[in-house]
């Protein structure tokens, strides 16, 4: 007996690669989450995607045509290239509506960046449905925000809207040039979170009356086996520690001060939060609700999203249900990025600022289920996905 056609969703992160099977209305027959391997570079960690996908329609659907497979990647996609992705050496190189046309021939292509194939499972299943326009913040390894209006996920006039990552932090940054200013990502995020943590634990160490190491981190700011302190140890550590409680109300005053101007610029009916960090959401929603509220002329609901970490991957199978379902004369080639289903426009070079950029690389999973959140009363829509738990990294 012949499978039916099935439809893949994978969302290429810079140290996970998510992996889904579904079927064609984009029910999950199974999925995986393997590491990135990005310390080998874009052309490993591209085949060891795809492998893994393959390998899970041959053992999930042995036999299955691909019908479409929906693309989530941390920067910008496009047919030839990939900007905003210094994650993984070489990925920004990579070619990748190409590779994924070659890699499944005969299957309708589409990609978005990661925030927005989160934003658009949100808006489709989730926490933003039914609110327009609305707010996906992801807050993860990286800081970046999606727009939802209309019903579409905003890409803008190359894809960069909503990276918030870029913007800048104070006056004295007019005018100063890509590396001459500290962007907001590298101060609030997971990413920066970690290393602010580690220089502060390095330089001010915790000591007792009899002048011995109290803390848990080794003196370069370390944890006990060598690594850094995660995000979410911080904020644990934060609960007995005041210098590193300080640093957390510092982090989340900041998010706080650029999360109230973008409410003020759109005017939305709902901000939904995802992203590893939002482990630790009993710590940050009452500063960022605070913030609204005082400071938004129209305050917007502060809801956390329904599929904190996997949303991403869910993003991808929605591309998937809608490429699977559309004339295949629209559907190819991906020519750019992709927000709801038509491909909005493809710059001809590449941006000038696309070789440069900080590292915007998220798509990271945890394996807390998810309704040990707390989210928005009321049911998911019809046809929402079920969550999957994943391994931590954060």
């Amino acid at each position: 007996m012949t499978h039916p056609p099935v439809l893949l969703g994978i969302d290429f992160g810079g140290t996970k690669i998510a992996t889904a099977v579904c079927d064609l209305a984009g029910n999950k027959l199974a999925a995986a989450v393997v590491d990135s391997l990005a310390e080998r570079g874009a052309r490993a960690s591209f085949d060891h995607g795809v492998a893994t996908a393959m390998s899970l329609v041959s053992a999930h659907a042995a036999g299955a045509a691909i019908a479409a497979v929906g693309v989530a990647t941390f920067g910008i996609p496009f047919e030839d290239r990939v900007e905003l992705a210094p994650a993984i050496d070489g990925w920004e190189r990579l070619e990748l509506g190409r590779e994924l046309r070659t890699a499944f021939p005969g299957a309708a292509i589409r990609m978005a960046t990661d925030t927005k194939a989160a934003a658009y499972a949100e808006a489709r299943w989730g926490a933003l449905a039914g609110r327009d326009p609305a707010i996906y913040l992801n807050l993860g390894t990286g800081l970046a925000a999606a727009i939802v209006t209309g019903g579409r996920v905003l890409s803008g006039s190359q894809g960069a809207a909503g990276e918030i990552g870029y913007s800048l932090r104070q006056p004295a940054d007019v005018g100063r040039a890509d590396g001459l200013r500290i962007p907001l990502e590298d101060m609030v995020s997971g990413q920066a979170l970690r290393r602010r943590a580690s220089l502060l634990r390095a330089s001010s160490p915790a000591v007792g009356a009899d002048g011995a190491r109290t803390d848990s981190a080794s003196p370069d700011g370390a944890s006990p086996d060598g690594r850094l302190l995660s995000a979410a140890e911080v904020f644990a550590a934060a609960a007995s520690d005041r210098d590193l409680d300080d640093l957390i109300s510092d982090f989340v005053d900041e998010l706080a001060f650029h999360v109230v101007n973008l409410a003020i610029a759109v005017n939305p009916a709902r901000i939904a939060v995802g992203g590893g960090i939002t482990r630790s959401w009993d710590r940050i929603r009452p500063r960022l609700e605070e913030a609204l509220l005082s400071g938004v002329p129209y305050p917007p609901e502060l809801a956390l999203a329904h599929f904190p970490q996997e949303a991403p991957l869910l993003g991808a199978v929605a591309l998937a249900v809608d490429a699977a379902t559309t004339d295949p004369a629209t559907a190819d080639p991906a020519s750019g990025p992709v927000t709801a289903a038509p491909s909005a426009p493809a710059p001809s070079e590449p941006s000038s600022n696309g070789k440069k950029q900080i590292d915007m690389s998220k798509g990271h999973y945890r394996d807390e289920t998810h309704n040990a959140y707390q989210r928005p009363q009321g049911d998911l829509p019809a046809g929402a996905p079920q969550a999957t738990s994943y391994p931590a990294d954060l």
